[in-house]
């Protein structure tokens, strides 16, 4: 594992309510300048695939990318990692309808407002939407994902629903496709296509 690998499960494991030494050593050692504060791993999937693309490494920059395994997290993570905790720089990218956590996380903190990006809906559906989505069914039948499309579109549930709806569900059916898929849209896509919050939270870093 890398040393910002390390820095991330100590952190994570000090939001969980386990001791904050390790943490702050490897913040101090690395060093440490930022966080990405996301909600899962398909977020940081496609948040490191767009620096790959960019010839970043971002860790090296000193930014760690955090998937802190769901959105009602974000308080405690910026509280310990923010401008009130380790003094961090706070970045974040959520979904529209987890604004609100974050908001209230940053407030508290103490972090700019100005820091984290929201995704319509939620990025997969930004991704969808930058791609087409006869772009994303190419890219499902390349992954050889094809039969799983068809038999997830002849269910009830999908009838009456728009393609676009059908694949943003399709990709969050199965333990670990969404992660995967993070990254195979991202690196499909063209540099002057990708959805504003992604590209802003790059910029910002």
């Amino acid at each position: 594992m890398s040393d910002m690998g390390s820095f991330r499960d100590a952190a994570v494991a000090w939001a969980a309510g386990g001791p904050g030494g390790p943490a702050r050593r490897l913040a101090a050692a690395l060093p440490v300048r930022a966080v990405v504060l996301l909600e899962g791993p398909s977020d940081a999937a496609a948040v490191d695939a767009l620096a790959a693309s960019r010839g970043r490494d971002l860790a090296a920059e000193g930014v760690c990318v955090l998937p802190m395994g769901g959105a009602m997290s974000v308080g405690r993570f910026a509280q310990l990692l923010g401008p009130s905790g380790l003094g961090l720089r706070l970045t974040g990218l959520c979904d529209e309808n987890e604004q609100r956590y974050y908001a209230r996380g940053w407030e508290r903190a103490g972090a700019a407002q100005d820091g984290f990006f929201v995704c319509a809906a939620d990025l997969e559906d930004e991704l969808i939407r930058a791609l087409g989505e006869s772009r994303v069914a190419e890219l499902v039948r390349a992954e050889g994902d094809t039969r799983p499309l068809q038999t997830f579109l002849r269910q009830p549930a999908q009838q009456g629903r728009t393609s676009q709806q059908q694949l943003r569900r399709f990709l969050g059916t199965k333990k670990g496709r969404k992660i995967h898929y993070g990254r195979v849209l991202v690196e499909a896509l063209d540099p002057d296509r990708v959805p504003a919050p992604l590209d802003e939270l790059m910029a910002a870093l």
